[in-house]
């Protein structure tokens, strides 16, 4: 049986519990002792050396921890999430110094309840990120290395919305793993067996899922880096009977389709051409680029197109080329944007495909990096006087292409959005700022409105709010600079919206529990998301869970 690896409810002030009594420097200050644990972490080399720091910092002193990604968001962040993250994963086994969540395997398939009703705080438990390890961050089947990515989610999850530590439960599920180097490794901590058969897989993730409803019946779960067709078979097997959403397929197309309003406001208005008019061509069909192009719907739909309508200004590109119906086989989750316009031969170059379509957006979620070439930019430029450019996938190693070859091959003309972050850069005589269409700026706050609204299902209406919600929250400075998302230090101020925005989804599709929140008039509902948004720059104080 797999053991209890973390106990969320302790540890919460300064230092961690001992046997014996230890009492701080009588001159200790939150005001001083911040700068020493960032002086501590300039310290260190390499960027997965900070890493390490961090999580030992959390692991001994988590209010200081958090005090320190939300009061340095723009440096923190990097190095608990992507892209640092991406490489902690890869050396999770190596670089592994104490349990940090749960890891249940196939094996414990039976006993699954008895595992999970070891966690320490039951009771306050509000949000899990769990992760099979199946495709992470387009670095592929890392197995239980993948454990990275959920602490990290949720470590997001306090610093951006105010979760509590104690609400957070970071679960890995071990069903072996593909990659040969895992199992190779004297080191690796997962089960040394190929993966499950899939059938196997849904028996235990059935129990899986009812287990976690009776142990932990206020609990909102992540679905995070399942292998594409496991992504959209666990979204769609579950999200009607539990409080479960994809960040990958959802929180993706939530987080881009918010980009992408403010995107098409300042591409149709240098075109002078309807918001109706843009032509959207996604590279990368996996589950993200299918659930981004889903969510992607709604800017349409949302112009007054019906859904048929919207859905022939989206084309699909995979690894065969341009997704058509008379091309052949395909996979399930491609049918519904394959083109049955085109029955010509297949049109498997990029360029090629691009002069056909003639897109004013180009969306990148293939983790192939460099494929945004110069040729391809410069053929966007072609089309639009204002191109959408979005190279999405994730580490910055895996960009299509780079925010200085978007302003390069563009002429700065360039309406550009990444997935990982890239440095501000002068660009003829004008200091640029790549927008960044990270998750983060969505998951925290679905989360924390879907918990305080206690909604029993994710509805489509409410990851469709939380886009709106990111759409909107840009400051006037903000939209004067041209960014289409808001400066990453104000996430806390963005959660609250998009939260706020959430519940008020909630309550309209009728799958709130929370009904005293309906009496609340706009601004009360969003004293309220603030006042039960934990605050580690304050004194200790109850968590979420402790609190509805």
């Amino acid at each position: 049986m797999t053991a209890i690896l973390f106990n969320s409810s302790s540890n919460i002030g300064h230092g961690a519990q001992h046997d014996w009594p230890l009492r701080p420097p009588p001159s200790l200050s939150d005001a001083t002792h911040i700068i020493r644990c960032l002086a501590q972490l300039h310290s260190k080399g390499p960027d997965i050396e900070k890493y390490i720091f961090l999580l030992a910092l959390k692991a001994r002193e988590p209010r200081m921890f958090y005090r320190l990604c939300v009061e340095h968001m723009k440096e923190v962040v990097p190095l608990i999430y992507t892209p640092t993250v991406g490489q902690a994963c890869q050396e999770y086994s190596h670089i592994y110094r104490r349990p940090e969540g749960l890891i249940i395997s196939i094996k414990d398939k039976g006993n699954i309840g008895a595992i999970l009703g070891t966690w320490a705080n039951k009771a306050a438990a509000r949000i899990s990120v769990v992760t099979d390890g199946s495709r992470i961050l387009g670095l592929g089947d890392l197995g239980v290395n993948g454990m990275p990515i959920s602490v990290g989610k949720l470590s997001l999850y306090v610093a951006c919305a105010g979760i509590h530590p104690s609400s957070a439960i970071p679960i890995c599920l071990d069903f072996g793993t593909n990659t040969q180097k895992h199992l190779d490794d004297p080191l690796y901590l997962g089960l040394r067996q190929k993966r499950v058969p899939t059938e196997e897989m849904t028996e235990f993730m059935d129990e899986f899922m009812d287990e976690m409803s009776v142990v932990f019946p206020k609990l909102l779960v992540q679905f995070e880096d399942f292998s594409t067709d496991h992504a959209f078979k666990y979204l769609d097997r579950y999200r009607s009977g539990y409080p479960v959403f994809n960040d990958d397929i959802q929180g993706t197309g939530a987080v881009v389709l918010s980009g992408f309003i403010n995107a098409a406001k300042l591409s149709s208005a240098a075109s002078s051409e309807p918001l109706t008019a843009q032509r959207i061509l996604f590279f990368g069909a996996g589950s993200a680029g299918v659930g981004v192009a889903m969510q992607l719907l709604s800017f349409f739909t949302m112009e007054g197109m019906t859904e048929d309508e919207a859905r022939r200004r989206v084309w699909l590109v995979d690894s065969k080329g341009l997704v058509y119906t008379a091309r052949g086989q395909l996979a399930e989750h491609k049918k519904y944007f394959a083109r049955t316009d085109y029955i010509g031969p297949p049109l498997t170059s990029l360029l090629s495909i691009i002069d056909y379509v003639r897109p004013t957006a180009l969306i990148g979620l293939s983790t192939i990096p460099g494929t945004f070439t110069p040729e391809v930019l410069r053929a966007m430029a072609s089309i639009s006087p204002r191109p959408i450019v979005f190279p999405l996938s994730n580490p910055v190693a895996l960009s299509e292409c780079t925010f200085a070859e978007a302003l390069k091959h563009t002429q700065g003309n360039v309406l550009f959005a990444s997935g990982s972050p890239f440095e501000d850069m002068l660009f003829d005589g004008t200091m640029r700022s790549a927008g960044q269409g990270n998750n983060m700026y969505i998951f925290p706050g679905l989360g924390l409105g879907a918990i305080l609204s206690r909604a029993g299902r994710v509805t489509d209406s409410m990851v469709e709010a939380s886009a709106l919600g990111l759409a909107n929250s840009l400051s006037a400075a903000e939209e004067a600079a041209g960014l289409l998302y808001p400066r990453i230090e104000r996430i806390r101020e963005i959660s609250a919206q998009v939260a706020m925005r959430v519940v008020r989804a909630a309550q309209e599709a009728g799958v709130d529990r929370n009904p005293a929140l309906r009496a609340l008039n706009d601004p009360e509902l969003h004293m309220f998301v603030k006042s039960h948004m934990w605050d580690p720059r304050r004194a200790q104080g109850a968590s979420v869970g402790q609190r509805l």
